[in-house]
């Protein structure tokens, strides 16, 4: 009996790979740039199952094309980029890598909120270019001022696994923790001394926003223009969701006439991404979308990317199973 084919659209960990080559025929994308579209089309005719990115838009003409498809294995905590509804229509399984990455993105929000929040990156573009030697100022009072942390009001906008894991490390900064979601979570707020807040509320109490929320038709573009009004000209805004939360034309404008301090991004609109208005300013720390990259979380998303396959395979509901009213329409494994 034949294996069933799975390709693997950008090259993952190859401890996870091995693994996963006991049960299915592997395809892997080697290239470091996305399958263009006309490939992955091609691709997907002959494949069972498809480890997938955020990257890759998995829209009913890509489903249309992939006749045998039967799972969908994202590696990513989100899955904004599926079609789901489709996809469970068809009987095709969706799964994600939640939980693994929780404390890897947590401290990279911290890190991009204390680099934003001390002017880092530009200290150190002024030490590595020779310009400190060149203006001969060993120590001047104000140098790359920034702005306390310590003891502040952080407000946390989605209040899931990563927005706890970000409010967890805010203890210990001794802030006042905010916090806004769909439903108050009374059990965490005394675990964690956080308070709920209403969203307009939260955005005028705070001095650093972060946002850990996924993209939903309410969350698209929840920061826009009269919501940055709200904030603090003092504060800063971290985004390690996504980049379509926020409205990137309104960010420009309040960054450029200081409606706000500053502004930490993960995530963009598009991405790979652009933009030479916003690239010029300042007051911005920008990353490509890495939250997620440490070794130990990577690996961890690989594995558990390779358990939902394999556990399907075994004809087995997979651990992580998004759409799970697919169970109504089709049974886990590759029977016909």
């Amino acid at each position: 009996m034949r294996k069933p084919k799975v390709f693997i659209t950008r090259q993952i960990p190859e401890t996870a790979i091995n693994v996963i080559r006991e049960y299915y025929e592997v395809e892997v994308w080697r290239d470091e740039k996305e399958p263009p579209r006309e490939v992955l089309l091609e691709k997907v005719r002959d494949v069972d199952a498809l480890v997938t990115l955020l990257s890759d838009k998995i829209d009913r003409e890509i489903l249309d094309n992939a006749p045998r498809l039967r799972i969908i294995a994202q590696y990513a905590v989100g899955y904004d980029n599926i079609d789901i509804e489709e996809a469970t229509r068809r009987g095709i399984y969706v799964t994600n890598t939640p939980d693994v990455l929780t404390e890897a993105t947590a401290d990279f929000a911290w890190a991009l909120l204390l680099a934003t929040a001390r002017q880092l990156v530009d200290a150190d573009k002024f030490v590595r270019s020779g310009e400190w030697k060149r203006k001969g100022v060993a120590w001047h009072p104000l140098m790359y001022l920034g702005y306390d942390v310590y003891g502040k009001t952080i407000g946390i906008i989605g209040f899931g696994r990563i927005g706890q894991a970000i409010a967890r490390r805010a203890r210990g900064f001794n802030m006042k923790i905010l916090y806004y979601s769909r439903t108050r979570k009374p059990e965490k707020e005394e675990e964690l001394g956080a308070e709920f807040k209403p969203l307009n509320e939260l955005l005028r109490e705070s001095d650093f926003v972060v946002l850990a929320v996924p993209l939903t038709k309410e969350t698209y573009y929840m920061i826009n223009e009269k919501r940055l009004k709200l904030m603090k000209p003092m504060a800063i805004l971290i985004n390690i969701a996504r980049g379509k939360v926020v409205d990137t034309k309104a960010l420009i404008k309040a960054l450029e006439e200081g409606w706000i301090a500053g502004a930490g991004l993960d995530v963009f609109e598009e991405e790979p991404y652009y933009n030479k208005e916003l690239f010029k300013l300042k007051n911005v720390t920008l990353a490509p979308h890495i939250g997620s990259a440490t070794y130990g979380a990577r690996y961890a998303m690989a594995e558990l990317v390779a358990r939902n396959l394999i556990a399907f395979a075994k004809g087995e509901v997979p651990p992580t199973l998004v759409n799970r009213e697919v169970l109504n329409v089709r049974k886990p494994g590759f029977s016909r």
